[in-house]
């Protein structure tokens, strides 16, 4: 039976639960705002009526009976999945979820290593053994693609007993691998294929894009509603395929997702979710001309390459999600984080991020034309009055690692803090990492090697926002202390 997507059951029962005018004494304590004036002013009166406590009426996130089930039923079908969880603590916690749904501790996974963090996060949180597939590197942009089929084979083939493979649909980029094919393969072996779809809510609804992973068949994916499809910063959805057991995963997922989840990210998914499903091909036809338009414009800007679908080649750049407006600065002699920066300091244009050598705007049905001549307009500016010469730049953003101890291992090691200039040869303890967009230079368990401790010198003298480490600054690393 085909549901009603119109219906958006968690923000029909919060107007009811409003108009109802139910004297509260339950948490919040804030009692729809009037405990604290100052944040009721700032957000509106309407946003804190409807900040409410789990209750019959509205159901509850961590065992779904009511309206949240209905509009995780409603969510599953518009994304074409067996079942859907609402997550309210990001889509990092999705990613993690699949992976603990999957892998217990030693179990293999295998992946490309240049995940976001939160996929190293859960082998550390479940013990689970990484088995990296570098990615392909692009030489002309300088940036790490997808996995190439031929090696994702061979990881495959030496390690039978892998228990899944996790891939990225798309990279921060809009980077996508054969999926489908990856799928397959994974399949054929027994293993579970998880998606991070973390920036691919639109491959649901848009046309002529890449194709998502339920779709290609993918047992889990991870999509961040809100990147861009419209609902509140840290609302995402977790997406399961029919050979799953959503009991189960829903056990998981209450390890470690709140048990006050909040209504308002809640009722942001279900209504972006209504109208994704009724307007999405409008809203990403727009969204895919502007970003087409932008990229035209941007091209004929000297020092800069707006790239896209030509770079294409079969296998670990299989396909480009065109709605990324991803933007490659080096033959204009600056970092991309220095673009990012100029973009904002002197045009007040606020931008997704810079790295070494790219910078990625994100459109939206939000965008209208009147901003993307703006940006074009700044960039161009940017290249008549700031270009260099390139020489000096890095050409490259990634770096192979070589694992020494698994991400958990080496996280809960003894370890010790050493100045950062000394500790090449040695294994770190720690995440580094330019955030965004949230890729590890270093994990825990990786050795540290003379041409990844240039790379980080390189990123803080351009200016790239380094975290992960215990040490803010970043003078000291923690290395695994070799008893």
């Amino acid at each position: 039976m085909i549901k009603d997507q119109n219906r958006a059951p968690i923000y029909e029962a919060l107007n009811e639960y409003k108009h109802n005018r139910i004297v509260s004494f339950d948490v919040p304590g804030h009692k729809q705002g009037r405990g604290n004036k100052r944040l009721t002013e700032f957000l509106g009166q309407a946003c804190l009526d409807v900040d409410v406590n789990s209750m019959k009426p509205l159901d509850n996130l961590c065992h779904p009976t009511g309206v949240i089930k209905e509009a995780e039923e409603l969510a599953a079908e518009a994304f074409g999945a067996a079942h859907a969880f609402f997550m309210v603590n990001g889509t990092s916690s999705a990613v993690q979820a699949m992976i603990m749904s999957v892998c217990k501790r030693g179990d293999k996974i295998i992946m490309p290593r240049n995940v976001h963090r939160s996929a190293i996060n859960a082998l550390i949180i479940t013990g689970a053994i990484p088995v990296y597939v570098n990615p392909g590197m692009s030489k002309e942009i300088g940036i790490s693609l997808g996995m190439k089929i031929a090696d994702l084979e061979a990881a495959i083939n030496k390690h039978p007993d892998a228990k899944a493979i996790l891939v990225n649909n798309p990279t921060y980029y809009g980077i996508c691998s054969d999926l489908k094919r990856i799928v397959a393969l994974g399949h054929q072996a027994g293993m579970k294929v998880l998606a991070d779809e973390a920036h691919g809510t639109h491959l649901y609804f848009g046309e002529n894009l890449p194709i998502n992973a339920m779709a290609a068949g993918a047992d889990m994916a991870a999509v961040s509603t809100h990147k861009t499809g419209g609902s509140l910063t840290q609302s995402s959805l977790l997406l399961l395929g029919k050979e799953m057991n959503a009991d189960y995963v829903r056990q998981v997922i209450n390890l470690t997702q709140t048990t006050s989840g909040s209504y308002l990210l809640m009722s942001s998914v279900d209504i972006a979710r209504s109208e994704l499903a009724i307007h999405g091909k409008e809203i990403f036809k727009k969204v895919v001309e502007m970003a087409d338009y932008a990229r035209q414009e941007i091209n004929k800007i000297p020092g800069l390459y707006a790239f896209s679908r030509e770079l294409c080649n079969g296998d670990d750049l299989y396909d480009f999600d065109v709605t990324k407006l991803s933007i490659h600065t080096r033959q204009m002699g600056l970092a991309g984080i220095e673009v990012y920066d100029l973009l904002r300091d002197d045009f007040d244009i606020q931008i997704e991020f810079g790295d070494i050598g790219n910078i990625l705007a994100i459109i939206s049905v939000g965008d209208r034309p009147f901003e993307i001549e703006r940006l074009i307009a700044a960039l161009a500016e940017i290249s008549r009055t700031a270009s260099k010469d390139p020489s000096g730049l890095y050409d490259h953003e990634y770096i192979d690692p070589e694992v020494i101890y698994s991400p958990q291992i080496a996280f809960y090691a003894k370890k010790k803090a050493v100045e950062i200039d000394k500790t090449e040869g040695m294994v770190c303890a720690e995440f580094v990492m330019c955030y965004p967009p949230g890729i590890p230079i270093l994990a825990p368990g990786e050795k540290i090697t003379k041409d990844i401790l240039k790379y980080i010198d390189f990123a803080k003298e351009k200016g790239c926002v380094l975290t992960g480490t215990e040490d803010m600054d970043l003078n000291y690393l923690n290395i695994v202390e070799v008893e």
